[in-house]
């Protein structure tokens, strides 16, 4: 019995800024694919309509800048939590072993 061999990339259409870009994609990540250029879309159409920003090679830029800010603040964040949160489980497994402790103790 064969296995199917794994299909390589294929080109998908996107649309970013009222433009049309075919990029090479897994078939397993397309639909990732889609959903990141329109949300980079948004991004750049928010910049462009503020009026502040004029060409799309510096839209594109700004709007890199904004989501690579984002991304690095959300990652801050989630370390800050896990941080915390590994904290609070060291507490919480000193507790369980003081406790466990003690039962032994009282069985003695």
């Amino acid at each position: 019995m064969s296995t199917p061999a794994a299909s390589g990339p294929t080109a998908v259409t996107v649309q970013i800024l009222d433009k049309e870009y075919r990029v090479a994609c897994p078939p397993e990540e397309q639909e990732a694919l889609i959903r990141s250029a329109s949300f980079l879309s948004k991004k750049m159409k928010e910049i462009r309509d503020s009026g502040k920003v004029i060409g799309t090679d510096r839209i594109a830029v700004m709007a890199a800048l904004n989501l690579a800010h984002d991304l690095l603040a959300s990652r801050s964040e989630n370390e800050s939590h896990s941080s915390s949160l590994s904290g609070r489980i060291k507490t919480l497994q000193n507790k369980i072993d003081a406790a466990i402790h003690d039962a032994k103790q009282l069985e003695l």
